[in-house]
C-alpha cells in the first residue's frame, strides 16, 4: 500500500478510534470525506423495507443533514445495495434524472460499497459524491473496503445491542409486570433476585430484599422451610417444581404475616443450585378477585353509557380523543351547568350540544337553537328576548324572545362570540338573575333555561382584546367541551365514511356498499380543514357521481375540493400559485412538520424529498416561517 493510502488510513482511523455508534458513523463520513476530496461521504443501513435506507451519518461538507429515508430505486445506491460496487466516475445526474435530489445537488461522480454482516448480508453501505469527476479510484476502494467492513461491524453490533437490550426489556417488564411475587435464591438461601410484585407483597424495596436470607421472608415457625426444600442433590436440579397450595405463611419487612400458596422451581447455574420461588399472597387474590368482579360490572355498564351515547345522541367517533369527550359530556348532562362548547368550524358542536341536552332531564323540553353570528345586530336582542309592541320600527305586537320559548328546557347560542356588547349584558343577567326584559318592555322575566354556548373564536383573546365581557366568559366557561379537529382524529374516519355512504347510498338510492381501499387511504391522509362537515360534503359529491358499489375518492378531488372552500387558499391563479397555495395550507396544518406518518408528504402523498424539491422550485421555503409562526 503506497504512502498515501498509509496516511488515508491513519487519518481515518485516529477520527475514528474512540467513536462508537452514531458518533461512529458521523466521524467516519466527516474523515472519509476530509480524506478523499470529496464534498459528501454518508453511511447508511437498510429499513425493515428492503427497497429503502435511512441515512445514519450523511457529511455535505458544511454539516451533517438530519437523518433521512428514501428508496433505492431510479439512484446510483440500487446496485450496490444488491451487493455490487457502484462506480460512476461522471454523469451521475444524466443518468438518474428520475432521482430530484442528484440532479437538485449537481451529483457529478459517485463511489459506493455495500457493508456487508458476517451472515453474507447487505445490511447498508458506504459511499461517497462529488459535484466533481471521480476517475482514478482504486487506491481509495481498497480504503472503502476496510472502512466499510469496520462500518458494517459497528452496525452489526449496535443491531445485537438493541436486540439484547430488547430482550433485557422483555425479561424486565414480564417480571415486572406479573402479578405474582417472583424471587430466585442462590445456594446459600440469599435473595439475587426480587420482582415489583414481590416489592407489594413483602412492603419492602427490591434493593433491601437483595442478598437477604429467604428466612427473613418467613414466619418464625416455618423457617426451617429451606432445609427441606432446598437441599443441593444431584437430582435437585431435574426435580419437578414443588407446589405448596396452602398452610404456609410469609413475613412482611413490617412484621405482619400472611398466607400464601408457593410454587419452588430448582434450577443448576454455573455448576451452582438456584431456585425460582413463585408465591401469591392468599388474601390478596380474593380480595383482587372480587375487585375483578366489580369491574366487570363496571365494564359492562361503561360500554351501555358507550353504546347509548353514539346511539340516542348521534355522535360517531370511537377514537380516544371522542371517548374521553363523551364521558364529559356524560359527567355534565345531568347538571343544570352552563356549558361552552368549543371547536374547529364543522367539528360537529351542535351534535354535542343536542348531546348535552339528550341526556339531561329537560330532554322532552325545546333545545332552541340560535346562530348568533346569522342575526342582523340590530336584531339580536329581539331574537333573544323578544319585544314589546312598538319598540321599533315595524314591531307591530309583542313576540317572545328565544329565551322564552326555551323556558324549561335549552338554548343553544351557536357562535356566542358575536353577541353585540348590549346582547352580552343582557345575557349576564340572564345567567346570573335567570330574569330580562323584552326590548321596548320595562317588566322582568323570569325563565328557567340552562345555557349551552358554541363558538370556534377563542373568546379569552377576546376577553383581552375588550371585544367580550370578562364577567360573561366566566359564566359561560363553567363546564368547557372542546371537540377535537378530524385530523386529530384520524382513526374516527372509517366509522364516519361508513355512516355517511350508508345514509346517502338510502337517500340517493344508490347501490353503495362501501368505500374502494385507496378512496379510504386518500380520505385518512388528507387534512380536513373543513373537519367532519367537509368530509360529509365529500362523500356525498362522491356518491352523487358514484355508479358502481365501491366509492372511489381521489387525491385529485380532495385537492381540488380544499381550494374551492370559502376562505381557503385562492381559487384563481396559475397551476404554480394554486400548488404552492395548496401546499403551504397542508403545512401550516401539520404545523410544519414534513416528515413522518402525521407530516405534511405523507397528507399530499409524496416522498419527502420530492416536497421538499417542489418547495423550492415554488418558492415556498422562505414564506414558510410567516405562514408557520403567524
Amino acid at each position: 500500500m503506497t504512502s498515501r493510502n498509509d496516511d488515508i488510513l491513519r487519518f481515518i482511523a485516529e477520527g475514528t478510534a474512540s467513536a462508537v455508534g452514531a458518533d461512529f458513523f458521523k466521524a467516519l463520513a466527516r474523515h472519509m470525506a476530509a480524506a478523499l476530496g470529496v464534498r459528501i461521504a454518508f453511511v447508511s443501513e437498510f429499513t425493515d423495507v428492503k427497497t429503502r435506507v435511512c441515512m445514519l451519518a450523511y457529511w455535505t461538507g458544511d454539516g451533517f443533514a438530519e437523518p433521512f429515508e428514501y428508496d433505492t430505486k431510479h439512484t446510483p445506491c440500487e446496485s450496490v445495495l444488491l451487493g455490487e460496487i457502484g462506480h460512476y466516475p461522471t454523469g451521475v445526474k444524466q443518468a438518474f434524472p428520475l432521482h430530484a435530489d442528484l440532479v437538485e445537488e449537481g451529483i457529478e461522480s459517485y463511489l459506493a460499497i455495500p457493508m456487508i454482516n458476517s451472515a453474507g448480508e447487505v445490511i447498508g453501505h458506504l459511499g461517497a459524491m462529488d459535484s466533481l469527476p471521480m476517475f482514478n479510484v482504486a487506491r481509495d476502494l481498497q480504503i472503502f473496503k476496510i472502512f466499510g467492513a469496520r462500518a458494517a461491524a459497528e452496525l452489526e453490533r449496535q443491531h445485537m445491542d438493541r436486540v439484547l437490550a430488547k430482550s433485557r426489556q422483555r425479561l424486565a417488564s414480564v417480571l415486572d409486570t406479573a402479578m405474582d411475587a417472583i424471587l430466585t435464591i442462590d445456594d446459600k438461601h440469599h435473595v439475587t433476585l426480587f420482582n415489583r410484585a414481590a416489592e407489594q407483597v413483602f412492603r419492602c424495596s427490591s434493593d433491601w430484599a437483595m442478598g437477604q436470607p429467604l428466612e427473613r421472608f418467613l414466619a418464625k415457625r416455618f423457617r426451617e422451610l429451606p432445609a427441606t426444600y432446598f437441599r443441593d442433590t444431584e437430582a435437585a436440579d431435574t426435580a419437578p417444581p414443588v407446589w405448596l397450595p396452602d398452610g404456609l405463611y410469609g413475613e412482611r419487612a413490617d412484621g405482619d404475616e400472611f398466607p400464601m400458596e408457593v410454587t419452588i422451581s430448582p434450577m443448576r447455574l454455573g455448576g451452582r443450585m438456584n431456585w425460582t420461588i413463585i408465591l401469591r399472597d392468599i388474601n390478596e387474590r380474593a380480595r383482587a378477585e372480587s375487585a375483578l368482579r366489580t369491574l366487570k360490572v363496571q365494564n359492562t355498564t361503561l360500554q351501555e353509557v358507550i353504546q347509548r351515547s353514539q346511539e340516542f345522541r348521534g355522535v360517531i367517533g370511537e377514537s380516544p380523543s371522542m371517548l374521553a369527550l363523551l364521558a364529559d359530556v356524560g359527567k355534565v348532562a345531568g347538571t343544570d351547568s352552563t356549558v361552552l362548547i368549543t371547536g374547529e368550524t364543522g367539528t360537529g358542536k351542535e351534535m354535542i350540544a343536542r348531546a348535552v341536552h339528550e341526556g339531561s332531564q329537560r330532554r322532552d323540553r325545546p333545545l332552541i337553537t340560535v346562530n348568533c353570528a346569522a342575526l342582523p345586530t340590530e336584531l339580536i336582542e329581539s331574537e333573544l328576548f323578544g319585544h314589546e309592541k312598538g319598540a321599533f320600527t315595524g314591531a307591530v305586537n309583542h313576540r317572545k324572545g328565544r329565551f322564552e320559548r326555551a323556558h324549561g328546557g335549552t338554548i343553544f347560542l351557536d357562535e356566542v362570540g358575536e353577541l353585540t356588547a348590549q346582547a352580552q349584558s343582557k345575557l349576564l343577567r340572564v345567567l346570573q338573575e335567570k330574569a330580562f326584559e323584552r326590548v321596548g318592555g320595562g317588566n322582568a322575566i323570569t325563565v328557567d333555561v340552562r345555557v349551552i354556548a358554541a363558538t370556534n373564536r377563542k373568546l379569552s383573546d377576546m376577553v383581552k382584546a375588550g371585544s367580550f365581557r370578562p364577567d360573561l366568559f366566566y359564566r359561560l366557561n363553567v363546564f368547557p367541551l372542546e371537540v377535537p379537529p378530524l385530523r386529530e382524529r384520524r382513526s374516527d374516519i372509517p366509522l364516519l365514511t361508513r355512516y355517511f355512504v350508508e345514509k346517502y347510498a338510502r337517500r340517493l338510492g344508490k347501490p353503495l356498499i362501501g368505500v374502494a381501499p385507496a378512496a379510504l387511504e386518500h380520505l385518512r391522509r388528507y387534512a380536513w380543514p373543513g373537519n367532519v362537515r367537509e368530509l360529509q360534503n365529500v362523500i356525498e359529491r362522491a356518491a352523487i357521481q358514484s355508479s358502481g358499489q365501491l366509492l372511489d375518492v381521489s387525491e385529485a378531488s380532495l385537492i381540488a375540493t380544499a381550494l374551492t372552500e370559502p376562505g381557503n387558499a385562492a381559487t384563481t391563479g396559475t397551476l404554480d400559485e394554486v400548488a404552492r397555495s395548496h401546499i403551504l395550507r397542508i403545512l401550516e396544518s401539520c404545523k410544519g412538520v414534513i416528515e413522518g406518518p402525521q407530516g405534511a408528504a405523507a397528507v399530499l402523498g409524496l416522498k419527502p424529498s420530492t416536497l421538499r424539491y417542489r418547495m423550492k422550485l415554488l418558492g415556498i421555503e422562505k414564506l414558510l416561517r410567516k405562514h408557520v409562526s403567524s
